[in-house]
């Protein structure tokens, strides 16, 4: 977020996604009187209504959209309006065919759903860039405008075209990063399997081919097509800020568990305010612990406070089987997005959908109407929401950073991997799960990014890094911090090539140790280990040089060999897992590392109960959240404040079953 470009709402954002097109129009101030009532603030509007907003080329209406932002501003609700550049509508696509999407088999796509369009397209970029420099003409000084809601979702449905027009643009990509044939053949090691390139023409996109495709060609092309797509987002935030250049621009990034199509890095910055999406899976019995993973990468990515622009108040509608939320969960999830960093709240969508692909997609106001639970905890958050406005704008506390980076997860991820068992985000989560238990704050960061501020930073899985990465992270323990690396990292750089003299590679002498062949386990398979538990996934022939070792396997071909080392490292301490133990033998590992780094928990609660902080320079505010049903009590500031009951909490807070607490507590000294 910008000095410049800060959001004009006050207190904690609230609202959705505000479709009322869908709706007849004697609707309308029904939703606003709803929206009052529920604390409602702020909605998103316009995000898919291109077909009604130019009904033909260069042919604008824009009546209904007048209509709806005056009821907006009278009704005190601001807008985050949106260029509505995700759904192309049907002349667009008749006039201009060559710009629908070509998957990887070659097959072009139809339009009739969204983001039916090729990035690459310059009649798409055209044709984006007009409605969006319509809108900015017409709406960029009204009042109810309160930010630019660029496009909506990038990359959801076509993080990647394969047609001629994106394999010129590849090229162009290429050529731009460097700069000769020559540099590219090498990057890519094009000697191997005869795949030398004597003219850029011969590049194509990594269609589907015989065997294997070239795995630096794999990884340029997804940082090709993350950055053709900020290329679109960067260019119609520019036409808009060039309208209102005091109104901030945003788009909703998805920073949830299956979704990687975007270096979110390389987004963050070009944003005036960061916001996200976030889904639950119906298949995690703990989904909590996602919310929270989510809410701390995406605080990361802000730098700070940022915007929840979409999740559900219950059942999505693209899952295998798309479950609803239980008691309290609505809210719970809502304010543990609030705990790790949101000042603002939205869900898809305002009002459930009556036809269309989404209309079995959870809202604010769902089929039931007003007589529901759902109706009753969406008007119980504005009401919290509302108690919580003073915690906008307070930070994060972390002291330990877990490293995370979208070039190694890519790169991790492709064929032909000593074991394609090895899920980046599962890794890292299996590394989150027990600090979050346990109350610790995390970061994220780059492998790049300034450490100063940590006295522990995590790297579970960090398969590439550049030499600069590798050597700011080694660095930040040979200068007193602690250093805890995973399996399978450092082992290739930049172009995915291997690092030769052993793994694991960039951090050999860092760890004080050596690898000479990989033993991936198989599905199933465990190892024992000494002092008790197991690891699966991966193990390794290791050899020590300097460190000592903490655990070693007790059975297998590698009996007796170290599994987890620790090493002094300059003035601190450098471990490596060289396998992924179960959870609870990982649990305590963590825990003696964080312990000897000097990182203590928010606060002591019993399991199950979430306790979070956050700090503003006058108060720290206490998040308590019971995931578990049981309820609790947890120690707090004799002069502390519930907030959310407005009630004081001297020396103890108590939270009911399945419910959360919040309570400031005055900064001292």
């Amino acid at each position: 977020m910008t000095a410049e470009r800060t959001l004009s709402v006050p207190g904690i954002a609230y609202g959705g996604d505000y479709n009322p097109e869908q709706w007849p129009e004697e609707v309308w101030a029904e939703d606003m009187r709803l929206m009052r009532e529920a604390g409602v603030n702020m909605v998103s509007v316009g995000i898919f209504s291109w077909a009604l907003l130019e009904p033909s080329e260069g042919e604008y209406d824009f009546s209904r959209m007048d209509r709806i932002l005056e009821l907006l501003h009278e009704n005190g609700i601001a807008a985050d309006l949106a260029t509505p550049t995700a759904a192309p509508p049907a002349w667009f696509f008749r006039a201009h065919p060559e710009a629908l999407p070509v998957d990887r088999d070659g097959r072009t796509l139809s339009y009739g759903s969204r983001q039916t369009f090729c990035p690459s397209s310059p009649a798409y970029r055209e044709a984006a860039l007009r409605i969006a420099g319509a809108l900015a003409e017409r709406y960029a000084d009204h009042p109810a405008l309160a930010m630019w809601h660029v496009h909506n979702e990038y990359a959801c449905h076509n993080a990647e075209c394969y047609c001629d027009t994106s394999a010129a643009s590849f090229r162009r990509w290429l050529r731009e990063k460097y700069g000769d044939l020559a540099a590219l053949n090498h990057a890519w090691g094009t000697t191997f399997w005869s795949q030398w390139y004597y003219d850029w023409d011969e590049i194509l996109p990594p269609r589907p081919t015989g065997a294997v495709p070239n795995p630096t060609h794999q990884l340029d092309w997804r940082r090709f097509c993350s950055d053709e797509l900020l290329s679109l987002y960067k260019a119609e935030r520019e036409v808009l800020l060039a309208a209102a250049p005091s109104i901030p621009a945003t788009t909703n990034f998805m920073v949830m568990y299956n979704f990687d199509a975007l270096d979110y890095w390389r987004w963050a910055p070009e944003l005036d305010i960061v916001s996200n999406d976030h889904y639950l899976q119906s298949a995690d019995p703990e989904s909590e612990i996602d919310v929270a993973l989510s809410g701390d990468l995406v605080r990361s990515l802000a730098g700070g406070p940022w915007l929840l622009m979409e999740h559900s108040t219950g059942a999505v509608n693209w899952q295998h089987v798309n479950r609803a939320k239980r008691p309290g969960e609505l809210r719970r999830n809502a304010l543990a997005h609030v705990a790790h960093g949101a000042d603002g709240i939205a869900y898809f969508q305002w009002r459930q959908s009556k036809a269309g692909a989404e209309q079995w997609h959870s809202a604010m106001v769902p089929h039931a109407g007003t007589d529901s639970q759902i109706w009753r905890d969406v008007v119980r958050l504005g009401a919290d929401l509302k108690a919580l406005a003073e915690v906008r704008g307070s930070t994060g506390t972390a002291e330990v950073a877990i490293v995370w980076d979208w070039n190694s997860r890519w790169a991790m991820e492709l064929p032909s991997q000593p074991s394609a068992e090895l899920r980046f985000q599962d890794l890292v989560r299996a590394w989150y799960e027990p600090l979050w238990r346990e109350g610790v704050a995390v970061d994220f960061v780059r492998p790049d990014a300034d450490l100063s501020a940590y006295r522990l930073v995590l790297a579970p899985s960090l398969y590439l890094v550049d030499d600069a990465g590798a050597a700011n992270l080694t660095g930040f323990a040979e200068r007193g911090g602690t250093l805890a690396v995973g399996f399978h990292s450092g082992a290739v750089d930049e172009n995915a090539h291997a690092r030769l003299g052993g793994y694991p590679g960039a951090f050999r002498e860092a760890l004080g140790v050596r690898s000479d062949e990989l033993f991936p386990l198989l599905p199933g398979e465990q190892v024992s280990l000494s002092g008790g538990g197991t690891g699966a996934l991966w193990s390794e022939r290791l050899r020590l040089e300097g460190a000592e070792a903490v655990t070693s396997y007790t059975d297998g071909p590698l009996t007796d060999v170290p599994a987890v080392t620790r090493h002094a490292h300059g003035e601190g301490t450098a471990w490596y897992l060289a396998t992924q133990p179960d959870p609870a033998t990982l649990a305590s590992l963590l825990t003696r590392i964080r312990t000897e780094a000097g990182v203590e928990s928010a606060a002591t609660a019993p399991e199950g109960v979430e306790v979070i902080r956050r700090r503003s320079p006058s108060a720290d505010y206490l998040f308590v959240i019971d995931h578990a049903g049981r309820g609790a009590e947890v120690t707090v500031a004799q002069d502390a404040v519930e907030l959310l009951t407005g009630k004081p909490a001297p020396g103890v807070v108590t939270v009911g079953p399945g419910e959360v607490a919040v309570v400031r507590e005055p900064r001292r000294g």
